[in-house]
């Protein structure tokens, strides 16, 4: 059932809550500030709270000792326009080393021109890059029931935000949940959203990235 690949959307304005309040200024000379833009597969969606892949990467973090402070501004439900929309202040307050953009799904599932959908993320990437972030873009994939054609034109906008901005690629944020044998082992209830179980996947598919990331000179 690779349909299931696209998931953790939901049309609810729910978020839960961060690792760190994203109203709040971060700042330490020891510790780097890594600034994640999603929706419900970055806020927790239906989950017990401080269980979903941020905090684990955060938590995974402190046991690497890897000093770095995370700032979980994701929304469910929200689209690339909405990140293109409240980035400008996110970046203003937090100044992040690492960017990640976790958006793009609920454009799909919408039947958004991907057009728009590269545009936006080809904003938010330029937006980063001009306080000195570096970016991080998680590459979503949608169902085959919506077509060959609308896939391919979703994997080639992600290339493009590659392309013309630099921004880093992550197209495994969904390896061994989506893809698994039993299609429903890793999602809850509702077949939708990945359950508590999938998160140490997910959190795993883009650690190793992003430390490295963090470790290269900014």
């Amino acid at each position: 059932m690779v349909g299931l690949f696209l998931t953790g959307f939901c049309w609810s304005a729910w978020a839960t809550d961060a690792p760190i309040n994203s109203n709040t200024k971060l700042h330490s000379n020891s510790e780097k500030i890594v600034l994640i833009v999603g929706d419900s597969l970055s806020a927790e969606y239906g989950l017990t709270r401080g269980t979903g892949w941020v905090h684990l990467m955060s938590e995974q973090a402190a046991k690497e000792k890897v000093k770095m402070k995370i700032v979980n501004a994701s929304i469910s439900g929200d689209t690339s326009s909405g990140g293109v929309s409240r980035l400008p202040q996110l970046l203003q307050i937090h100044k992040p080393h690492v960017l990640i953009v976790e958006l793009g799904g609920n454009d799909a599932l919408r039947g958004l021109s991907m057009r728009m959908t590269q545009q936006n993320l080809i904003t938010m990437a330029k937006e980063g890059k001009k306080v000195g972030a570096k970016v991080l873009v998680v590459s979503m994939q949608i169902p085959p029931n919506y077509g060959a054609n609308y896939a391919q034109q979703m994997a080639q906008a992600y290339e493009s935000v590659k392309q013309e901005t630099g921004a880093e690629l992550n197209h495994v944020f969904l390896k061994g949940v989506a893809d698994a044998t039993d299609p429903l082992k890793w999602f809850q209830q509702d077949r939708i959203h990945p359950n508590e179980g999938a998160q140490g996947i997910m959190m795993r598919n883009i650690w190793p990235q992003l430390k490295r990331m963090l470790a290269e000179p900014q």
